[in-house]
């Protein structure tokens, strides 16, 4: 009995340590590394929820691929470049770790801001600054008519008109891109204020007047060693044009920019030049001299033509345009006439005689010629065949420079003995002085 009693408490041992033995050599369940992410594609600086799914881990190591990494279980995150970016999760367990990968598209961030923007107006350049993020390249669009566009990182664009317009910026990188827009919006362009360029002869300056009623005068450039009466201006290439007749036979007519720089002599060796005029669109400047000549050539003074049309007699003063009805009309001192003539020279004749003076206008709106007469001491309108003479101003002084502002109705002359610029209606009314005190005050132009 003692016997069996003890072999079956043996067996029971056994059986005992065997089972414990097949616990102890299980093996634990393996992780499955597991995640899943908010997005897939975003902008630079876009924040990604990443969550982990993960089975069977106790500890995780997140890499993100752009050298940062993450022991968190579900991290946050968000990219400072634009590419493509490989994401690892490691995931440990007591039966081992695994890994799993995932792509990131980061695209650039677009965007920009407009300098100034509560105050845009037409004719102004705006500014745009570029506030993208992770882009290589950009292509704007400004929304105007002509669909103007630009490839620049931070472009300045002028509106020609008010309005509201959208502008889109498209920001792009190897990895993609991104597109802002924003709407803004421009606003009427304020009123030029005019300006009255003339020469001032004897201060050997040529100077503008601001029409803002304050009188501020400003030098523009000072022509010392070449003196001159002619002025015209060129407002297609915005060119100022004067006569120089300082040396005879060595005149020259001169051209420069509005603000007296890139001064050149188109034209020299002229015997006493007096007055310029512009043919802007046939691409010509004429003026005449005391030889009887009306000259002219191309803008730049290339291909002159000296004498086109000559009055062996005629010390010419003054010449005006009527491009519309190609005519010219010129001024002689010597024989006091006025002619019309083609502006090719041909057809001359005689509209007006027994005046001498120093000035003529050409009113094409209103088919008439202003000119000074110092016989009678007068200012005088007529028609362009020279019936029908008005007078239009009897202050007596010489007028070598005129005018005129058809938007408003006004025409504008200098006073060489008055020394003073004055303004008035188109038939003289509401004369009024706009500056005394210049010294033999010549050749003018107005510029609006």
């Amino acid at each position: 009995m003692k016997t069996k009693f003890h072999k079956y408490i043996i067996l029971a041992l056994l059986s005992v340590a065997f089972v414990s033995c097949s616990e102890d050599d299980a093996l634990p369940p393996q992780s499955q590394a597991e995640f899943s992410a908010s997005a897939t594609t975003v902008k630079v600086n876009e924040e990604i929820q990443f969550t982990n799914t993960s089975q069977n881990a106790t500890a995780y190591r997140w890499s993100f691929g752009d050298g940062t990494t993450s022991t968190e279980v579900a991290p946050r995150k968000s990219y400072q470049s634009s590419d493509v970016f490989l994401v690892s999760l490691v995931s440990t367990g007591a039966g081992g770790s695994t890994i799993s990968n995932m792509e990131i598209t980061v695209t650039p961030a677009s965007g920009f801001t407009v300098e100034d923007e509560e105050n845009l107006i037409a004719g102004v350049p705006v500014q745009f600054t570029n506030t993208s993020l992770g882009a290589t390249s950009f292509s704007w669009s400004f929304g105007d008519a002509a669909n103007s566009t630009s490839s620049d990182e931070n472009p300045t664009f002028e509106y020609a008109s008010e309005g509201t317009f959208t502008v889109t910026l498209t920001a792009s990188s190897s990895a993609g891109q991104d597109t802002f827009t924003k709407e803004v919006v421009i606003g009427e362009a304020p009123a030029s204020i005019p300006e009255l360029f003339y020469i001032s002869l004897g201060d050997e300056f040529i100077r503008k007047l601001t029409l803002d009623g304050t009188g501020t005068v400003n030098d523009v450039l000072n022509i010392a060693g070449k003196g001159g009466v002619g002025m015209a201006y060129d407002s297609v290439n915005e060119k100022i044009y004067f006569s120089d007749f300082e040396v005879y036979p060595n005149g020259n007519i001169w051209r420069m920019n509005l603000d007296g720089s890139g001064l050149e002599a188109i034209a020299s060796g002229i015997g006493d030049p007096y007055a310029v005029a512009l043919d802007v669109a046939g691409g010509k400047v004429y003026w005449v001299d005391d030889d009887g000549n009306v000259s002219k050539a191309n803008l730049d003074g290339s291909n002159p033509e000296i004498g086109f049309f000559n009055v062996a007699s005629a010390q010419w003063r003054a010449i005006a345009l009527d491009v519309e009805n190609n005519k010219m009309y010129v001024y002689d001192v010597n024989i006091e006439q006025i002619y019309s003539v083609n502006m090719d020279g041909t057809n001359p004749q005689i509209i007006v005689t027994g005046n001498y003076g120093y000035a003529l206008m050409v009113d094409t709106v209103n088919d008439k010629i202003y000119f000074d007469d110092q016989n009678d001491e007068l200012l005088k309108v007529a028609n362009l065949d020279g019936s029908n003479i008005q007078t239009v101003d009897g202050n007596g002084t010489r007028i070598y420079g005129m005018d005129i502002d058809h938007e408003e109705g006004k025409i504008y002359w200098s006073g060489r003995d008055s020394g003073e610029l004055y303004r008035a209606n188109l038939d003289g009314s509401a004369n009024e002085v706009l500056k005394t005190g210049i010294a033999s005050p010549r050749g003018m132009f107005l510029k609006n």
